[in-house]
């Protein structure tokens, strides 16, 4: 299946694109696709431990199934002031 990732701040900016697309295995989850993303881009790798989801726009957790054509986001924790 197919899915459509966007990613956010520092990811972002390591990745140097703000989206990407996979083709997973059916009823892959969400930490499915974070582990392929950490082996295709290994710039990512350190920053996937501490992330929030949002899955077709609504967060959720890692052990949430996908389906074809959802959009995952992947957000880092967001500092400032």
């Amino acid at each position: 299946m197919r899915i459509h990732v966007r990613l956010f701040a520092l990811l972002k900016d390591r990745a140097g694109t703000d989206h990407i697309e996979l083709n997973l295995p059916e009823k892959s989850t969400i930490a499915t696709a974070v582990e392929q993303l950490r082996h295709r881009i290994p710039a990512l790798a350190d920053h996937l431990n501490h992330i929030a989801f949002a899955l077709n726009r609504s967060y959720t957790q890692s052990n949430t199934p996908l389906q074809e054509g959802d959009e995952l986001a992947l957000i880092p924790p967001v500092s400032g002031g």
